[in-house]
């Protein structure tokens, strides 16, 4: 009968994640998987939901599905519940399972590059991916990060979660980025390039850098840090780690090809740029 797995969203035209999962389905053998992308909103989840057949083995959520997911599913991690938000529902049974691999994303990609220590943190933004960031950093074993955001009382629900998850935060606003640095560690969590006009102030303070946009890429604030001799962390590395666990969770399998996925997402990356 083959087995079913995609990705929602909306917009999804630009998702690598099936790009990433076939990947992985065929180094590991998986002939009978397939995976696609759904546009999706709000308000059609619960009905997409309603209508899979038993085929359907997973489903991976991107904006602005992960709230919503939440109460659509029979039962929820304890961390995608902590986090605000599921990214992942695993189809078993006819039973739905929410969980969050975000978090998971995120941990990998600093301690792969070395970070798994990263001493004092700001962290750039102050949304859902935010939320997703301070819980990773408190996983690594800080104790209290700052969240810099645009509009501070916006942020305050991302603050909320990093103390559920026993962090001390501090909320700033974003434009007294320079006030709050030096840091070990800065985390962009901002779109597209609105990270670019912190550039200056954050290679200047010899912060390490972890930016979640992956294209264009490098951004500005990337490019500046790098070539100021800092560590940096691109946004690919999360997609990557959180699609690698994804994988995990659908097919039940802990051999997942990493570098299979990384290789077909760079090469995809590549093509588009």
């Amino acid at each position: 009968m083959g087995h079913r797995a995609a990705v929602l969203g909306s917009p999804i035209g630009h998702s690598l994640s099936p790009v990433l999962h076939r990947a992985a389905y065929a180094a590991m053998g998986l002939d009978d998987w397939s995976y696609e992308a759904i546009e999706c909103g709000e308000d059609g989840l619960a009905g997409l939901l309603d209508g899979l057949g038993p085929a359907w083995a997973g489903l991976s959520l991107t904006m602005p599905l992960k709230r919503t997911a939440l109460k659509l599913v029979d039962e929820v991690s304890e961390l995608a519940v902590k986090v605000g938000g599921a990214n992942t529902i695993v189809l078993r049974d006819g039973r739905r399972f929410g969980d969050n691999t975000d978090v998971h994303g995120v941990v990998t990609a600093l301690t792969g590059a070395g970070l798994g220590d990263p001493g004092r943190a700001v962290v750039l933004g102050g949304g859902a991916t935010a939320a997703s960031v301070l819980a990773a950093l408190a996983g690594l074993g800080l104790d209290e990060a700052v969240l810099a955001a645009r509009s501070p009382e916006r942020a305050a629900g991302a603050a909320e979660v990093g103390e559920r998850f026993g962090l001390t935060v501090r909320v700033a606003a974003l434009d007294r980025l320079p006030e709050l640095l030096p840091a070990g560690l800065v985390v962009s969590t901002l779109p597209g390039r609105s990270g670019d006009a912190f550039a200056e102030p954050v290679a200047a303070s010899g912060a390490a850098l972890f930016d979640v946009v992956y294209a264009p890429w490098p951004t500005a604030l990337a490019a500046a840090v790098g070539g100021a001799g800092g560590t940096v962390v691109g946004g690919f590395e999360m997609l990557l780690h959180q699609a690698v666990r994804q994988v995990t969770l659908m097919t039940g399998r802990e051999d997942v090809p990493v570098e299979a996925m990384r290789a077909a997402g760079e090469a995809e990356l590549a093509r588009r740029a």
